[in-house]
């Protein structure tokens, strides 16, 4: 040791150098925190404070006398949520229930026909043949026109004498004798679910495209040496790759055709229309409800029954499915 050094010296240097480190320490860890505060303030404002705002409207008896109150309005509890639930002589208990059968129908055959659909078309644009770039884009047509512009189209593709649809049917292809009624009893049905098909499909051939070209040509070139047909390679190779991603689209599409409104609203009166027993959907329900009968209250409460509703789904579709979505099967 170095004698024109100190021995209580040479120890407090470390010390005194290490002194505001701590200070440096807690501002980095507060940085991150600095640059999320932004982005974080704005989903407050966007998200939280409409939800807060709309569950505190579905306490109040907030409808066409009390309107000018607004946020004064008479406080009523769950007596909103227990008309729209269980009293039979409320007209949006009534409406809420053929609306509740609906909604599941068309949210299932909907998801079930796109995504089979654009699984179907992916696996066919997953080939190599002249113009598949061309095709590709022009597939993704319908997927690029607006909802309301869907429903406006349809609405008059639907047409029982003017209509494109029943022409083609009847004095075309000569499928059927008489012209049907498309937007009127049972058919409406299908009059809102197959527009709906042929927005959601093009979107999911991408994704289901992007997916399959990711799957190593090893893995079927392999198979091919091994015997396998087109069907054992696609049940054993394409399918088991694309899991994870059928699973999540189809959680995705269940969620948006439940809360499904543009094409339903643009068809029939551009919302202020009633679609009719089978045509009728949760979201043009709560619109109608509340716009055209001015019960804000009771909307409101079918909004979060809704959104509770939707919340039990995702939670129970992401337990039961967590493995596929993570490929640890």
């Amino acid at each position: 040791m170095d004698g024109s050094t100190p021995l209580g010296t040479a120890g407090a240097g470390p010390a005194m150098r290490s002194g505001p480190r701590p200070r440096r320490r807690r501002r980095a860890d507060l940085f991150p925190w600095m640059l999320l505060a932004p982005a974080a303030l704005m989903m407050l404002l966007v998200n939280v404070l409409p939800i807060v705002q709309g569950f505190r409207m579905s306490l109040l008896k907030l409808n066409q006398y009390t309107l000018d109150q607004f946020l004064d309005a008479p406080f009523v509890g769950l007596r909103n949520y227990r008309n729209v639930l269980f009293d039979a002589d409320s007209p949006v208990h009534a409406g809420m229930l053929l609306a509740l059968r609906n909604t599941a129908l068309y949210a299932v055959v909907v998801t079930a026909a796109a995504v089979a659909t654009g699984l179907a078309v992916a696996l066919l644009l997953n080939r190599d043949f002249p113009g598949k770039a061309a095709a590709r884009t022009l597939l993704m047509l319908p997927w690029v026109v607006p909802t309301y512009v869907v429903g406006t189209l349809w609405g008059f593709m639907w047409q029982r004498d003017e209509g494109i649809v029943n022409h083609v049917l009847v004095d075309v292809l000569h499928l059927m004798h008489d012209k049907p009624f498309w937007l009127i009893g049972g058919n409406t049905f299908f009059a809102i679910v197959i527009p709906t098909v042929w927005r959601a499909w093009p979107v999911l051939m991408l994704i289901f495209l992007a997916a399959l070209q990711a799957v190593p040509e090893e893995l079927y070139e392999a198979a091919r040496l091994d015997g396998a047909g087109a069907w054992q390679r696609f049940r054993h190779i394409t399918l088991p790759a694309l899991k994870p991603v059928i699973v999540i689209q189809v959680m995705f599409q269940i969620i948006d055709n439940v809360y499904s409104y543009n094409i339903v609203a643009m068809m029939f009166g551009k919302g202020a229309g009633y679609p009719g027993e089978w045509g009728d959907l949760l979201m043009p329900l709560l619109t109608r409800q509340s716009f055209s009968y001015w019960r804000f209250g009771e909307g409101a409460a079918v909004s979060f029954v809704m959104m509770a509703a939707m919340l039990v789904f995702v939670g129970v579709w992401m337990r039961a499915f967590r493995r596929s979505m993570t490929r640890e099967e």
